[in-house]
């Protein structure tokens, strides 16, 4: 009985429900409307997205199970084996639920909240020269097929395209997101913060009319968005005392 109850709880309704919509909405997408360039913006952005990472959110119970980070790595060793078999959007999905549950593993390594936003305030300007200049324009430009394998697609309906988010920006959805949880953060605000970010770097990328944008500074962003005072509070060294940041395991 115990167990039979645990799958009615709001959270896991919610996870079969999010999962249904999405498996709908993937198979189907080619055949349904065809919308204006900013509508398509507008659902990708904030409808599509957002469903898709309300599954990361929902995951978070499990951040610290036991065999998470193995859990992971074996969905993504499933995600090249489906990709190979041409299962793209099966693929799609096992390459998130890979991410996320190595993401979950690695950030127990993390020890104080003090790396996590050193990190924040690095990675953007890392993702910022790989995008323009470094490895990342040279894959999106002469490796396609590599990019579409390293990354989500996000399918615009009545079309044959896709909008694509990078597996690094999966990761770092998941460390901030994750780390929110753990410290103590806001969670649910992080979760929108993170989500809204994503939302505009694809706004930003369509106005400007590029073929990709880095999306971790948004991301970075939207985490210190969230968290701000919370962030300040912690790290803030105290007169007479040394910095330190509390955590909660």
């Amino acid at each position: 009985m115990g167990r039979a109850s645990a799958l009615l709880t709001p959270r896991f309704a919610a996870f079969v429900a999010i999962v249904a919509w999405l498996a709908l909405y993937y198979s189907l997408s080619t055949h349904l409307w065809d919308a204006s360039l900013w509508w398509d913006v507008i659902f990708i952005g904030f409808v599509l997205m957002p469903s898709v990472f309300l599954l990361v959110y929902l995951a978070l119970p499990y951040r610290t199970a036991r065999g998470v980070g193995l859990v992971g790595g074996a969905f993504l060793l499933l995600a090249l084996a489906l990709w190979e078999a041409d299962l793209h959007a099966l693929a799609n999905f096992a390459k998130l639920a890979g991410m996320v549950g190595v993401w979950f593993w690695f950030l127990g390594y993390f020890e104080t909240l003090g790396w996590v936003v050193l990190v924040a305030c690095i990675v953007p300007w890392v993702d910022a020269y790989s995008v323009w200049r470094g490895p990342t324009s040279k894959i999106v430009a002469h490796h396609g097929d590599m990019f579409s394998l390293l990354s989500i697609a996000f399918p615009v309906p009545g079309e044959q395209t896709a909008a694509n988010l990078g597996l690094p920006d999966i990761l770092f959805f998941t460390l901030y997101l994750g780390a929110a949880d753990r410290f103590g953060l806001r969670v649910r605000l992080t979760w929108l913060g993170l989500v809204v970010s994503l939302g505009l770097t694809l706004v930003v990328a369509v106005a400007a009319d590029v073929a990709g944008l880095p999306a971790l500074p948004f991301l970075s962003a939207g985490f210190f968005a969230a968290n701000a005072d919370l962030l300040w509070k912690r790290l803030r060294p105290r007169r007479g005392e040394p910095e330190a940041a509390s955590s909660r395991p």
